[in-house]
């Protein structure tokens, strides 16, 4: 046998990381440092640990700007939408003027008509009730002066204003239910699965489902059926969403500053890469932190690593936690409401400095609390 067949092959180990030297020179002196293949694979999995980590993070970035950029170009199409439906409002009741002017028909044809689609638009009108804002936007145009407008001219004004309303409803309807279904997806939720079709308006307006049919029932045109049909959906969804996002954690737990978000980071106490499961704000001792929803407290005591806590279930899956309390002002059992205050800011537990650390659950999993916070933000915008 050769010497180099008793020797053996080296294994993959000794393939991929030989022993290294590092010299250094001082002057006459020399060092050397031998880097051994365990050395090397502590420091090539330390880099893995380290590219992976950057990785991560990196796609976390790139996918909060993806989705303000989305939430961004979603606000561009409702302006644009609006600026549309401006424009068409305005054909509209140039036709409508010039479709007046020119008929043939009777007078009393004429009231007839203004009268049945005013019948239908007092529905929708009450359907808007309790909206904020909806009043003033949908309140009707003053009367011509009699002594001054010929019945025609009146009547002419009255289904201009019709237009005008019918318009007006489908444009609020619609912005207010698209602005909180971008919320949610901001929050990473599906907007549909929050807003259910159903008879939540009644009437007319949800058994007859078809435009023709709705014509028929509330005695009027198919094309001013649909605009209501349009009008009455949007409606629906944007109820629906506004009740489900007043249960969602959607507010901020406290007007600190935030000091660490929700990911991967390194662990403050032994420098390791770790995952943080919620958000941490700082401020001063026993500043107040308050309920982000209206729920029920399941959980006032102390839990390992996480110090005082307070968990509050808010019901469709949804948990909250508040973390590192230095006060609890609630108990097990109490049901809280949005922003009532449930406790002081303290430095309990596993923690470097007075802070809260916030987590959002839900299913079971642990959320990004920031895409809620900014969901919300989104809704005191539209507020």
């Amino acid at each position: 046998m050769s010497e180099q067949e008793s020797t053996g092959r080296p294994s993959l180990i000794g393939r991929w990381f030989p022993v290294r030297y590092l010299y250094l020179r001082d002057g006459d002196q020399v060092r050397a440092w031998a880097l051994t293949p365990g050395r090397q694979i502590l420091g090539a999995f330390g880099a893995l640990v380290l590219g992976v980590w950057i990785l991560i993070a990196s796609g976390g970035f790139a996918f909060d700007l993806v989705m303000q950029s989305q939430a961004d170009r979603a606000v561009a199409r409702t302006r644009a939408e609006s600026q549309r439906l401006n424009a068409d409002l305005r054909a509209r009741l140039d036709s409508a003027v010039v479709r007046m002017t020119a008929t043939s028909g009777s007078l009393d044809e004429m009231a007839e008509m203004v009268e049945r689609r005013h019948a239908a638009l007092t529905q929708v009108m009450t359907m808007f009730r309790g909206v904020d804002g909806a009043q003033a936007a949908l309140a009707p145009a003053p009367a011509l002066d009699p002594d001054r407008s010929s019945p025609v001219q009146r009547m002419i004004a009255v289904r201009m204003d019709q237009e005008r309303l019918i318009a007006r409803a489908e444009s609020v309807a619609r912005t207010r239910a698209e602005r909180l279904r971008l919320a949610f997806r901001l929050a990473g939720l599906n907007p549909a699965a929050y807003s259910p079709r159903g008879d939540a308006l009644g009437g007319p307006l949800v058994d007859a489902r078809d435009p023709r049919a709705l014509g028929v029932v509330l005695d009027v045109d198919e094309a001013f059926a649909v605009r209501i049909r349009h009008a009455a959906d949007n409606l629906s969804d944007m109820r629906s969403l506004a009740d489900a996002a007043e249960g969602l954690p959607f507010k901020r737990p406290t007007t600190a500053r935030t000091t660490s978000g929700f990911g991967v980071r390194f662990d403050p106490f032994n420098g390791r890469p770790a995952v943080h499961q919620g958000q941490d704000f700082a401020a001063p001792l026993n500043s107040p932190i308050y309920a982000t929803a209206p729920g029920i407290v399941s959980f006032v005591g102390v839990r390992s690593g996480y110090g005082n806590v307070v968990e509050i279930d808010h019901g469709r899956g949804f948990k909250t936690r508040f973390a590192h309390l230095n006060s609890m002002a609630v108990r097990t059992g109490q049901r809280v409401a949005l922003g009532q205050r449930i406790g002081a800011m303290g430095t309990t537990g596993r923690s470097t400095g007075v802070h809260l650390h916030y987590e959002v659950w839900m299913d079971g999993r642990p959320q990004n609390p920031a895409r809620f916070m900014r969901a919300g933000d989104q809704l005191v915008q539209q507020d």
